[in-house]
């Protein structure tokens, strides 16, 4: 609410504004659509609204909500202006609005977001404020496993101070890449914003989204799926294809105009992670006069592939690699459609087809991930993990502090084998001392450990017997007297036997030839847990 300013006007419309500050663009008007915003430069886009409530986002606090309620930031609809609406404080008004400041400092509001991910833009509408509109306004973002974030929460900058105009709706682009689970909006110095969309994709952890067998929802918009590319979007958007729950109405869904002429209409969605799909819904709930007559789903594995390259022609399966998940089939209105999969092959990508057009309200895709899906989502988190995580996250791999900032400071590898040869590029240039810290972290062979990727690598020595048990033992400490360090072997696939072998055969090097040794092996077990790492996550 409002005390003053209860000006009445058209609503806001895009301005041309540009921030002079670092990160600013161009504003926009706010599209419609509850989960998704249409970007200003295109009609199509992948970006979703994190912050949704649909997908679970909240407005935790506010350092002033005076005269409007912080919850409308997330309100799903479009800001609107009653001008006969007053209440005991002023103004009505259709957002979060803070009292006038009379101290220096700024208003905030701090938001848990629906789904994490990585934010490329955000939508500060200040539609209806025009004369309590914010001057200015900043954006920080937090990695936070609870569910506010406290005292002790690493802050970091997402958006400098950028310029605000009243009454318009404002795209900001953001040039940082990290993931976020969390975002807090900075007003300068107070006033009112009518709406907040926080533009991104998702990056979950899709060891958590999975069941206990390995198994998700491989589409689905809130585990990292998304719409890339369709041939028509006049209804609604094909975002609304993989939303969560149950569509809404008529409009949650994606609709096509109506074909007058030959062909088909298509939409291509982009799995969260490549995998195997063993089942396929369609619901054409709400679509009764207007559901498609036939429907095709095909997959293709280009992991990575740019939707221009995808399109084709909407022919055959061979059509540009699609091979056929759902052979063609006839569609009832207002219907779920289940269909098993029979093809064992992983897929990057879907594409639906519907003849000749119409509308289909959710698809589900249910599958398991496959060991390439899983290396690249652990990539991802692992480029784009907040820095304390990432080093944290490399430690385990290597016990080298000084390797791990370097690694984390190389950021993004981009792919697996990248990834390896920095590895291998940041040992070789570390000292003695690196080295050491590094083999220090190891236990004993044969010690019992409470990390589980150490009791992983020395599980040949857990079937051995007694004697030999004795044996590592007493190599083991004839070893650290002789070279001043834990003696360290890649032991993955390896008998008790054979390392008391190769032990006892490595005692008769010379301290520079064995630390050049136990170096490499180093190396090799730093491969072996960056693998690890990558499918595994953050559970070793």
């Amino acid at each position: 609410m409002r005390e003053d300013d209860a000006t009445t006007g058209p609503p806001a419309t895009a301005t041309g504004h540009a921030g002079t500050t670092p990160g600013a663009a161009g504003s926009a008007p706010l599209p419609e659509g509850p989960a998704y915003v249409e970007d200003v430069a295109t009609a199509f886009t992948s970006a979703m609204d994190l912050a949704s409530r649909r997908l679970g986002g909240m407005v935790l606090d506010a350092s002033d909500e005076f005269f409007a309620a912080k919850e409308n930031l997330l309100e799903p609809s479009a800001p609107v202006f009653d001008p006969d609406a007053y209440g005991d404080r002023g103004k009505i008004m259709d957002g979060w609005e803070s009292r006038r400041r009379r101290t220096d400092g700024v208003d905030t509001a701090t938001l848990r977001l629906g789904v994490a991910g990585t934010i490329s833009a955000v939508i500060v509408d200040t539609t209806h404020f025009r004369g309590n509109a914010p001057a200015a306004c900043w954006l920080e973002g937090c990695v936070s496993e609870r569910d506010a974030p406290d005292e002790t929460t690493h802050w970091f900058p997402l958006l400098d101070t950028t310029p605000l105009q009243p009454h318009t709706a404002q795209q900001l682009h953001v040039a940082t890449n990290d993931r976020v689970t969390h975002v807090r909006l900075g007003i300068v110095p107070d006033g009112g914003v009518a709406r907040l969309r926080v533009l991104g994709h998702p990056l979950v952890d899709l060891h958590l989204a999975a069941d206990p067998h390995g198994r998700l929802d491989l589409a689905a918009a809130i585990n990292g799926g998304r719409a890339v590319g369709c041939s028509d979007e006049f209804f609604s958007s094909p975002h609304n294809l993989i939303m969560v729950g149950d569509s809404r109405d008529m409009s949650d869904g994606w609709e096509t105009r109506r074909r007058r002429g030959p062909g088909e209409d298509w939409a291509i969605l982009e799995l969260a992670a490549t995998g195997v799909i063993d089942r396929i819904e369609l619901d054409t709930t709400h679509f009764k006069g207007n559901y498609p007559d036939r429907c095709i789903v095909e997959g293709i594995h280009a992991p990575g592939a740019d939707v221009g390259g995808l399109v084709g022609t909407g022919g055959g399966a061979t059509d540009h690699g699609w091979v056929e998940l759902v052979a063609e089939s006839p569609m009832q209105p207002h219907a779920r459609h289940a269909y098993a999969v029979r093809v064992t092959e992983p897929v990057s990508h879907l594409r639906l087809r519907v003849l000749p057009d119409g509308g289909v309200a959710r698809l589900r895709a249910y599958g398991t991930v496959d060991d390439d899906g899983w290396l690249r989502h652990g990539l991802a988190h692992l480029d784009l993990a907040d820095a304390d995580r990432a080093r944290a996250d490399l430690l385990r791999c290597c016990g080298s502090t000084a390797w791990a900032g370097q690694m984390t400071a190389r950021r993004p590898f981009g792919s697996r084998d990248e990834l390896l040869r920095q590895a291998d590029e940041v040992w070789t240039s570390l000292s003695t001392d690196d080295h050491l810290q590094a083999f220090a972290a190891h236990p004993r062979i044969g010690e019992r450990s409470a990390a589980r990727w150490s009791s992983q690598e020395q599980a040949g020595v857990d079937d051995s017997d007694q004697a030999t048990r004795d044996a590592l033992i007493e190599a083991n400490h004839a070893y650290e007297d002789r070279f001043g360090h834990v003696f360290l072997i890649c032991a993955t696939g390896k008998s008790a036997d054979q390392i008391l072998v190769e032990l006892r055969r490595r005692l008769d090097n010379d301290p520079a030839e064995e630390l050049t040794v136990a170096a490499d092996e180093q190396r090799q077990i730093t491969h072996l847990r960056l693998d690890k790492l990558l499918r595994d996550g953050r559970t070793g």
